[in-house]
Formats: C-alpha cells, sequence, structure tokens
C-alpha cells in the first residue's frame, strides 16, 4: 500500500501526468494506491463522457495539487536534487495557474460580449411590429416629436466613435467565440481517438501558447464538416422558435388590447355613474317649495279623498267649464302647457303644478326625469300630448273624470313660487258621451278641495257671459262664506267691455256688488284673442296694451292693482305663502300627534313584529315563494318515482284490468290470450298511454308545489300571505304550460318496456305475482262493495240494526241467488249469459212469485261472474308462485300456464320505465319552468299595484303603510319647516 506524501504515491503521480503526455505507462492498476486508481480514472474523463478529458484532467490535476503533501526526504546519498526538483515544480506550478487566470479573463470577456450581442438581436427580432398601434398614442406626442430638433439633439450626444472605443470588437469575439464552439464539438464527436491532442491542448493552453498550432488537419476536417450541419440545423431550429414565438406574443398582444378596450369600456360606465350620483348628491339640496311640493305629492298617494288631517294650504283653481281657468294657470306658469279644446271638456282630472323660479324654463313630472323646454314649440305639444294622454289613462272605463291627481313641475325665471290644482271646469248640463254621473264627480272633487280651511281658492269667472249663468260662485259661497281664502278673477275683460252696455257692471263685479259671494280681493285680467296659437309674450303685450287705453282705468271703474295677470300672480304667492306660514307648524304638529297614536296602537297590538310596509311585505313573501320552489328542486329521486308509478296505475288500472285482462283472461286459451293482450296494449300504447302519463306527471307536480307551499305555511303561524301565494300558485300553473315534445319519445319507450316478456330471475317472478294478488284483491273488494249494495243488507245488519230491503234490492237478491246456483252447476261457465239461460231464470222466478226484468237478470249476472271470474284468478295466482321453473324451461305441454304473471310483469316494468322518465323531465326541465313562471308571476304582481294590495290586506298592513306615510310627511314637513325659518 502507498502512503499519501510518500515517495512512490508522487512517483506514480507523475507516471499518470506523463501518461497523459504520450508516453505509456504499463503499471497494472490493480497493484496502484486506491487514491491513484480513483484520480487516474477521473483524469482520464471515463466517469463522464460527456465532459472533455483535458478539462477533467485539469480540474483534478489542480484539486490533487491542493492536497496537503509533505515533501518527502531526501535519499541517502542524494545531495538533496529530489528537494530542488520538488521547489521547481512549485514554481512552474504557480506560473501556469498565474498566466492561465489571464486567458480566463480573456475568455469571460470575449464570450459575455457576444453572448450579450446574440441576446440583444434575439430580443430585438422577438418584438412585434407596433406600427398597428400608433392610434394608441395621442396626437400631442406626435406633434411634440416634430417640434424636437433632432440635429441638436444629435450633436449633444457623444460621437458615435468615442462611444464604439468603450465596446468590444463583436466581430473578433464571434470568430473566438465559434472557433471555440466547434473546437469543443469536435473535442465531443472525435471520441476516444482524439484524447491525446485534447490532453495536449490543456497542457498547451495552460503553459501560454494558442491552441491553433496543437490542432490536426484531419480534425479540423471533421469539425468544419460537423460545425456546418449543427449549423444549418441550429438556424433552422432557431427560425422555426423565432416564428413560434413572434405569433405568440402577437396573439399575447392581441388579448391584451381586447382586455384594455373592455376594461376601459368598464371604467367609462363606473366614471359616468359616479359622475351622475355626483350629480345628483349636488341636487339635493332643494329649493322651498320643491320640499313642499313633495309633501303635498306625498299626501295626494296617502289620501286621495284629502280627508281632514291634511289641511296644508294650496291654491285651488275653480270655474266654470270655458270660462278661462286654463289660461289664467298659463298666463301665471308663462307657458302654454295645457291641451286645449274648442268648447269641450279638456281638464279631466286634477293637475297639480308647483311653480318655481328657476334659471331655464323647463316642466318635468314627478315621475320622469324628462325635461320639457318650455322655450319650444316641439316640447310644448309634447308636454300637451303627456298631460292629455296622463288624464285620459286616468278616467276609468265608463267615466268622463277622474280624481287621480298629476303632478307637474314648472320652472323658470320671474314665475312665481306656489302650488296650484287645476280642477275640471263645473258644468251645468251632461251632453252626450258623458257618463251620466259627471256633474256630481266634478262637483264632489270641487268640493273635496276647497272644503281645506287652508286651501287659497281661485275663483275664475268669465266676464263674456252673463254673471246670472255662473255656477262656480254659488259653489265658492258655500264652502267659504265669509271669503277669507278667496280670490275672484273675471277674466275676457276686453269682451267684456265691448259686449256690456254699461260697463259699470264690470265695476260692479269687481267691487262685489254684484255676487253674493265674498273675497280677498278681485282682479280682472286678458287671456288673448281667443286663438290657440297666440304666444304668451304676444298675449301679455295684448294685456297691457288692451287695459292702458281702457276706459275702465280711465274712468276709476278699476284700479291699477286689480289688473293684469302680473299683478294677480303677485297677490295669489303672497297669499299663498302667508297661509303657509301661518298653518304648516299646526298641520306638522297634527302629523306628529297622529304619528304617536299610529305607533301606539302598533305596539299594543304588535308588539314583536317589524313595521313592514305593503312593499316590504311583498318582498319578504317572495322571498319565502321562492324558497319554496327551491325545496320543490330537492326532491328526491325515489320521492318522485313512487309517487308518480302509484298515481298512474290509479290512473290507468281500471282500462287494464276491464279492457285488457278480463277479455283476455275469459278467453280460456293460451295462443288467445297472449294475441288479444299484444293487440290491446299495442292500441293501447299509441292512442292513450302517453297522454294519461303525462296528466298524471303535471298533477303530481302541481300537488307537489301545493304541498310545499302548505307546509310552509303551516311552519308560518302569518297568516298575511295566504292569498298572495295561493294566487301565485293558481297563476303560475295556469302560466305553465307542458312540454308534450316528449311524447313521442315517451311512447317509444313505454311500447318497448310492453313488448318484453323475459323474466329473468325469481324476485322479478315474485314480484309480479305480489302486484297481480294485489290489483285481483282490490278489485274483488270493489266487486262485493257493489253486490252487496244491489241486494241490501244481510240477515245480521237487518236484525241487529233494523234495516230492511227495498223491493228491488228484493228482487236483485232472489235474482242473486237463482244465479249463484247456476254457477255453481257450471263452474266453466262463460261470461256471458245465453238467452235460454236468461229465460230459464225468470221462468224460475216467476215461479217464486218474484217478476224480474232480463236486464236486471244480464246485469246481475256481470257482477257475480265478475266476482267468481276474480276468485279463480287469485287462486290461480296462489299456484303460479311455484311456477317460475315451468316459464323459465318453457314447457310448453306444462298445464301450469301463468300468461297474466307474465301480463302483469309486464305491466310493472311498464309503470317503473314511465316513473323514471317522467322523473327525468320533472327535474330537468319542468320544475325550472315552474320556477321561471313564478319569478315571472311574482314579477307582474310586483308591478301592479292594485293586485298586491288586493292580495296582502289586513289591519296590519294597513297600519304600517299608514305609520310609514306619516313618518314620511312629518319628516317632509320639518325639513320644510326648518328651511322656511333660514329663508326668513
Amino acid at each position: 500500500m502507498l502512503r499519501v506524501g510518500s515517495k512512490a504515491a508522487c512517483v506514480a503521480c507523475r507516471n499518470l501526468v506523463s501518461t497523459n503526455m504520450g508516453v505509456r505507462f504499463r503499471v497494472p492498476l490493480q497493484k496502484l494506491h486506491p487514491l491513484s486508481r480513483a484520480i487516474h480514472h477521473r483524469y482520464s474523463g471515463n466517469t463522464n463522457p460527456q465532459r472533455p478529458p483535458h478539462r477533467t484532467a485539469a480540474r483534478y490535476f489542480t484539486s490533487m495539487s491542493r492536497l496537503p503533501m509533505r515533501p518527502p526526504k531526501p535519499p541517502p546519498g542524494s545531495g538533496g536534487r529530489g528537494h530542488q526538483q520538488q521547489r521547481n515544480f512549485w514554481v512552474a506550478r504557480l506560473a501556469a495557474r498565474l498566466l492561465r487566470l489571464r486567458y480566463i479573463l480573456l475568455g469571460s470577456a470575449v464570450g459575455g460580449g457576444y453572448t450579450a450581442k446574440k441576446t440583444y438581436e434575439e430580443w430585438k427580432d422577438m418584438l412585434p411590429d407596433f406600427s398597428e398601434y400608433n392610434w394608441v398614442i395621442p396626437d400631442f406626442v406626435w406633434e411634440l416629436s416634430e417640434q424636437i430638433d433632432l440635429d441638436k439633439l444629435a450633436k449633444a450626444l457623444p460621437e458615435m466613435e468615442e462611444v464604439a472605443k468603450l465596446l468590444p470588437d463583436f466581430d473578433k469575439i464571434g470568430e473566438n467565440f465559434t472557433f471555440l464552439k466547434s473546437l469543443l464539438s469536435s473535442g465531443v464527436s472525435l471520441g476516444s481517438e482524439v484524447k491525446g491532442a485534447s490532453g495536449l491542448h490543456l497542457l498547451l493552453e495552460t503553459s501560454g501558447d494558442p491552441p491553433l498550432k496543437a490542432t490536426d488537419s484531419s480534425a479540423a476536417a471533421t469539425q468544419d464538416g460537423s460545425d456546418k450541419q449543427y449549423k444549418k440545423s441550429s438556424d433552422k431550429e432557431k427560425i422555426d422558435q423565432l416564428q413560434e414565438e413572434l405569433l405568440r406574443t402577437q396573439l399575447k398582444y392581441q388579448r391584451m388590447l381586447e382586455r384594455l378596450e373592455k376594461e376601459n369600456k368598464e371604467l367609462r360606465k363606473v366614471v359616468l355613474q359616479k359622475d351622475d350620483k355626483g350629480i345628483h348628491q349636488r341636487k339635493v339640496k332643494k329649493s322651498l317649495i320643491d320640499l313642499y311640493s313633495e309633501v303635498l305629492d306625498i299626501l295626494s298617494d296617502y289620501d286621495a279623498n284629502y280627508n281632514t288631517q291634511d289641511h296644508l294650504p294650496r291654491v285651488v283653481v275653480v270655474g266654470d267649464q270655458s270660462a278661462g281657468k286654463t289660461s289664467v294657470l298659463e298666463m301665471i306658469a308663462q307657458a302654454r302647457i295645457f291641451p286645449r279644446g274648442s268648447g269641450e271638456m279638456m281638464t279631466r282630472s286634477p293637475v297639480k303644478v308647483t311653480l318655481s323660479e328657476g334659471p331655464h324654463h323647463v316642466a318635468l313630472f314627478k315621475d320622469s326625469g324628462r325635461e320639457f323646454d318650455l322655450t319650444k314649440e316641439e316640447d310644448l305639444a309634447a308636454l300637451r300630448r303627456e298631460i292629455e294622454l296622463r288624464m285620459r289613462k286616468s278616467v276609468k272605463e265608463g267615466q268622463t273624470v277622474s280624481s287621480e291627481t298629476i303632478s307637474l313641475s314648472v320652472k323658470g325665471p320671474g314665475i312665481q313660487r306656489m302650488v296650484l290644482v287645476d280642477l275640471p271646469g263645473v258644468i251645468s248640463t251632461v251632453t252626450t258621451g258623458m257618463a251620466t254621473d259627471t256633474k256630481e264627480t266634478i262637483f264632489s272633487i270641487s268640493k273635496a278641495y276647497m272644503q281645506n280651511p287652508n286651501a287659497i281658492i281661485l275663483c275664475i269667472q268669465d266676464g263674456s257671459v252673463d254673471a246670472e249663468r255662473s255656477i262656480v260662485t254659488d259653489l265658492v259661497s258655500q264652502m267659504d262664506p265669509q271669503g277669507k281664502r278667496t280670490i275672484f278673477v273675471l277674466t275676457k275683460v276686453d269682451l267684456a267691455e265691448k259686449n256690456l252696455a254699461s260697463p259699470s257692471r264690470i265695476q260692479q263685479i269687481v267691487e262685489g256688488k254684484l255676487f253674493p259671494m265674498k273675497a280677498l280681493g278681485y282682479f280682472a285680467v286678458v287671456t288673448g284673442k281667443g286663438s290657440s296659437g297666440e304666444s304668451i309674450d304676444s298675449i301679455k303685450d295684448y294685456e297691457e296694451d288692451f287695459f292702458q287705453n281702457s276706459r275702465l282705468l280711465r274712468d276709476g271703474m278699476l284700479k291699477h292693482h286689480q289688473v293684469t295677470t302680473k299683478n294677480l300672480s303677485l297677490a295669489v304667492s303672497d297669499c299663498f305663502w302667508k297661509m303657509v306660514r301661518e298653518s304648516v307648524e299646526q298641520q306638522a304638529d297634527v302629523f306628529k300627534a297622529s304619528r304617536f297614536n299610529l305607533e301606539t296602537e302598533w305596539k299594543n297590538n304588535y308588539p314583536r313584529l317589524r313595521e313592514l310596509d305593503r312593499n316590504e311585505l311583498y318582498e319578504k313573501a317572495k322571498n319565502e315563494i321562492l324558497d319554496e320552489v327551491i325545496s320543490l328542486s330537492q326532491v328526491t329521486p325515489q320521492h318522485w318515482e313512487s309517487i308518480l308509478q302509484k298515481k298512474l296505475w290509479e290512473r290507468v288500472s281500471t282500462h287494464v284490468i276491464e279492457n285488457i285482462y278480463l277479455p283476455a283472461a275469459q278467453t280460456m286459451d293460451s295462443g288467445t290470450f297472449n294475441t288479444t293482450v299484444d293487440i290491446k296494449l299495442k292500441q293501447w300504447t299509441d292512442k292513450q298511454l302517453p297522454h294519461k302519463a303525462l296528466e298524471v306527471a303535471w298533477e303530481t307536480l302541481q300537488e307537489e308545489f301545493a304541498r310545499f307551499m302548505a307546509e310552509y305555511k303551516g311552519k308560518d303561524q302569518d297568516d298575511i300571505f295566504d292569498k298572495l301565494k295561493e294566487a301565485v300558485k293558481d297563476e303560475s300553473i295556469k302560466r305553465h304550460k307542458w312540454n308534450e315534445r316528449a311524447m313521442d319519445s315517451l311512447r317509444v319507450i313505454q311500447h318497448n318496456a310492453l313488448e318484453d316478456r323475459s323474466i329473468t330471475d325469481k324476485p322479478q317472478w315474485d314480484a309480479a305475482i305480489q302486484f297481480m294478488e294485489e290489483t285481483l284483491q282490490s278489485r274483488l273488494k270493489d266487486t262485493e262493495s257493489v253486490i252487496r249494495d244491489m241486494v241490501g243488507p244481510g240477515w245480521r245488519q237487518r236484525w241487529f240494526n233494523w234495516i230492511n230491503r227495498t223491493p228491488d234490492q228484493h228482487i236483485r237478491n232472489e235474482t242473486k241467488n237463482e244465479l249463484e246456483r247456476l254457477l255453481k252447476l257450471h263452474d266453466e261457465h262463460t261470461a256471458y249469459l245465453a238467452n235460454d239461460e236468461v229465460t230459464t231464470v225468470r221462468k224460475n222466478l216467476e215461479a217464486r212469485g218474484v217478476e224480474v226484468d232480463p236486464v236486471l237478470i244480464k246485469d246481475t249476472w256481470h257482477q257475480l261472474y265478475r266476482r267468481h271470474f276474480l276468485q279463480k284468478a287469485l287462486s290461480h295466482c296462489n299456484l303460479c308462485k311455484r311456477g317460475f321453473y315451468y316459464y323459465q324451461r318453457h314447457f310448453v305441454d306444462s298445464e301450469l300456464e301463468c300468461n297474466d304473471v307474465v301480463l302483469f310483469w309486464r305491466i310493472q316494468r311498464m309503470l317503473v320505465i314511465t316513473a323514471n322518465t317522467l322523473r327525468q323531465q320533472l327535474t330537468n326541465t319542468e320544475v325550472r319552468r315552474l320556477e321561471k313562471n313564478v319569478k315571472e308571476v311574482l314579477d307582474d304582481f310586483g308591478e301592479d299595484m292594485e293586485k298586491k294590495t288586493h292580495l296582502i290586506t289586513g289591519r296590519r298592513v294597513q297600519l304600517a303603510e299608514d305609520l310609514k306615510k306619516v313618518r314620511e310627511i312629518q319628516e317632509k314637513l320639518e325639513a320644510f319647516i326648518e328651511a322656511l325659518h333660514k329663508e326668513k
């Protein structure tokens, strides 16, 4: 064994080195030290053939030189020559390592530069063409780029030659790298033949000599050929990779652009919604008159009849038909906003007009966001059409006028703030086309508005007709006999001055001396020349010119503050606001007291329930109903199939027994029985069975839906939703149409099921016998019950219950006894009596003193034979319990024939398959369609307020509705009062 650091170990290592230098050292490896053998294997590159041998040798030679080796003692007589050689060896090795470090640094710089250039070119080729996306960059960027002086920018940058000096020579680096790459590849491909040259290459590289001189000519030729082939294949692979990468990059950017466009649309939508929300938030601060108008709107919805609780001020415009009240209102609103007609009734319902001052002359309805520009004739015409349409819509069928209020807001510069209500004109006679109660309805609507003690009555009187023909003055004097809240307006003064012989009559009217009614003030106005095409400005000019030139003012019959609609609007506005300030706080206290009373009633009657109004209760009921429908979809398949199979058999059992089984079984022949059964089953399947199955499935779905509704109702003791749920259930079922397209496929499935006659095992045979036995027993019970009803009570019932037979029952009982004796004599008798047999039975009964009709004999025979046949069939069924062996072995000559068992097995199998098919259609299609219908019905009911009012009723609902409205009114009134005090 060689010890590390000994002379033998060093000699072995030097011999290994000399072996790689071409000197053959023929020492068997088994005789070397184990460490030397490992160094030899690793040094020669046998462990990893992929690594070039000269690199492996260099690595392990270097690592070996790092081992802690002690210098060997010089042998005696050597004089220290070995020690001198060892020191020279250390010096040479240090110089070689220093020289190698220089080439490592140079090679790293060359390789790194070439790799950087190659990577840059690859990335440059992979980038897509962005010229198609120039539209993404705004135009001002291109304009800015054109304004930049590129020459000045180029001069400011350093010269490219100076920059080039700082960069390495990429051409030389590329040549060196190509040569190194070919050299390495040739070293790998040549194998063992160039191992010596590779070792020499390593030593030359270590000593600092260039590697080119050590290359053999044959190796260089082989290297060039492999280089060219490798380069072609690598270039082709590179082109394919780049094309694939380019395609992936283009697809990636295309998807990115689509995603960005989609996000841009969503962001624009969000920004618009936020901006719109901000606009609405900025509009929260409403004007004083708008706050007051909202209170009146809520009151209008709360109580359409304006009972005594609603004593808030408003200006009520009343007058005879065609007296000009609508024209006066238009002059105050400064726009022709109402529909017009020549002598016919145009105002068919109350119109509440809220007037306020604003920068733009516009009008809008309270339930619509559209603004009508009153400066444009197109919008004015559209507004008039909309008002007329709303009026006609509010009038119920068979009526002429309506009490439903239309709410309209008009804003514009110079308009006085107030709330006016234009009422239908009072008529004296009902004309053709009007409802018979039109006159009384108009009177009741007018009285309902005028009886408000805080309402200002604007009484309009036509000055062009005789004052004695007026009706409205008497009505106003009844509502306000003291005239404390009435303003009288005389219209068409120009016509009155022209037609009246004595103008002093006008003076008497405006001074309140002609009519018995009293008023706060009297006004005379002119509302145009009678043309519907006149504008407000032209009417104003005409009115001012008339009064300036009128003798009524010149002679002092009228005062200046009593004329023109401008003075009228100022006076009405002042009176309105004075009345508002005097009464609004008192009305707020009234609503506060009403709210306290309602809350007290709720706490006493419903202490543990929330105050849910009709809409909130409807939403709660809607969620409950939808939960019940969802529960319907969670019914197990076993439950569906069990119910369907049971109901289907109940529906078709009579037909199967009466029309298929009994006629076939009474033939007393096996072949005839099977033929008859097959024919009747085919006819039944083609005509009746699929329809019956779908009817059963539809009824089952309805029953299950009703059952879930009833179960949920039982859990909740609140019966307030009963009418709504029942109505939703009935309407949903009414709208639901069963999908009958599956009938053809169901017919095929049933036909195939009935065609199958093969009973495969004993359990199926036993199940068929049990099914047959239960069916026959049920029919036998029914038949015996019919016979008992025919013949009357037996002797026990007659004895214990004191019940006697009727004469008809006595006759039937005697007939039954005679026919039973006939059956005992002929046990295999057919189903029908022969005529001679009927005659025999009748004569036997006549001999006993019983007169009987032949029809009665046949009817009684039918029931008796039916019972007799069913009893025999049950006995045969018991015998067939052991007949599966004969059926399976196909023993035709066997006396035990169980064709009826096979029939009942076919019927039973058809029921199972049909139930499974119907269950799939129910769970996959019909339940979802029913759920969709329920949602549609709930949505329709939710939009119909009249329907909700009819279906959700009771004191609890009404109390919650009143509480909600009163609270809302009180809060609005308090906000209005606070704003009113701030304005003061």
